[in-house]
């Protein structure tokens, strides 16, 4: 069995267990965390940081999370509005004036936050370069026409999602998302998770590896729907050489490059499923949580072709929320319980071939614990 290290309470050894079954079967390294009322019960990890299995994975690696790094964003979102400086139900263009162009002065903030803004794709990049350059893209997501009426459909917003909601949050703070995440969320917190990553981590970033029997050309793309094809967009296509490349680590796409651990990412979501607060810091007060588990939008997703649950910043499922990240990260999120759950790995798996059930266990582990 595979070598475990870190803290986990005698109640969650099934979680230990589960993690030490996936590193043995599927993942090269890895790591698990739950927080419990905003404590940690559960921070381990174990395996490798590197392909060739040489390099072991320590207490501080850190991974790209990909669309993991949604929760965070999010969150942000929800910190501002339980200030009151930002009203999800105000128009974006009360804080972005040039995003009312093309039929957009409707778009409310809790639709960019519900992906039901109508705004899926990024028509103006055509390299993975173009997300690089921050006022570009978000000058095209203001001339940009909705696909739909903001509101009436949802489409999962895999990019853009971070740039409407960073751009939002700039013009209220004068602050880009990553500053503003740094010093508001992570630094109270104490919280080793980044929002694009400055040169003094990259000794501890692990990267991540493509599915089995593929090559680092491997891009990210639209699910296919029950007839088999996939719906036409014009995001550009993301493959794993970018996402491990240095520019993409500098960069700021608040969407999908996060790093962090599972302890990272889990600290900083307990906030949420603690009602406001972690480890003694308070970011939000309970009701401002709210928001995170109470659904905008329930419906068939025109992007992912799948029926979902959409609250303002998160998928919601049963009494949980929270998201995943291309190749198979994860947090969830119980407020009922004050219980989240999140793991993170290198070793990447394709869906379109197989099923990815890595998260799942550890989620379903953690309840174990609970009962």
């Amino acid at each position: 069995m595979t070598d475990i290290e870190g803290l986990c309470e005698p109640r969650f050894a099934a979680v230990r267990e589960a993690l030490a079954d996936v590193l043995g079967r599927d993942d090269v390294g890895a790591s698990a965390a739950v927080y419990v009322e905003g404590e940690p019960v559960v921070d381990i990890w174990g395996g490798y940081a590197d392909a060739d299995r040489s390099v072991r994975w320590e207490r501080d690696t850190l991974a790209c999370v990909n669309s993991t790094s949604k929760n965070m964003t999010a969150l942000c979102a929800l910190v501002l509005a339980d200030r009151g400086e930002l009203d999800p139900a105000a128009p974006v263009a009360a804080y972005w004036p040039e995003f009312a162009a093309a039929g957009k002065e409707d778009v409310l903030v809790r639709h960019v936050l519900s992906h039901t803004a109508g705004l899926p794709d990024l028509p103006a990049t055509t390299a993975v370069e173009d997300l690089y350059d921050w006022e570009s893209v978000t000058a095209a997501l203001a001339a940009q026409t909705p696909e739909w009426q903001p509101g009436a459909a949802a489409g999962y917003h895999a990019l853009t999602f971070g740039f409407l909601i960073g751009e939002i949050v700039r013009r209220i703070t004068g602050r880009g998302l990553a500053e503003f995440f740094a010093e508001e969320v992570a630094e109270p917190l104490g919280a080793d998770f980044h929002i694009g990553l400055a040169a003094e981590h990259d000794r501890r970033v692990t990267p991540l590896l493509p599915p089995p029997s593929l090559t680092d050309d491997y891009a990210a793309a639209a699910p296919a729907g029950p007839d088999g094809t996939r719906r036409e967009h014009a995001d550009v296509a993301v493959r794993v050489r970018d996402v491990n490349s240095v520019a993409w680590r500098r960069a700021q796409i608040p969407a999908v490059n996060g790093f962090g651990n599972a302890r990272s990412v889990a600290l900083v979501q307990s906030v949420l499923s603690n009602h406001g607060s972690a480890g003694g810091v308070r970011l939000l007060s309970a009701g401002g949580c709210e928001p995170a588990w109470q659904e905008v939008f329930g419906g068939d997703d025109r992007v992912l072709r799948t029926p979902m649950s959409w609250t303002m910043g998160f998928g919601r499922f049963g009494n949980t929320f929270g998201w995943g990240g291309w190749g198979g990260s994860l947090v969830a999120s119980d407020p009922g319980a004050r219980m989240t759950v999140a793991y993170v790995m290198n070793q990447m798996l394709d869906r379109d071939r197989r099923e990815d059930h890595r998260g799942m266990e550890i989620i379903m582990a953690a309840y174990s614990g609970l009962r």
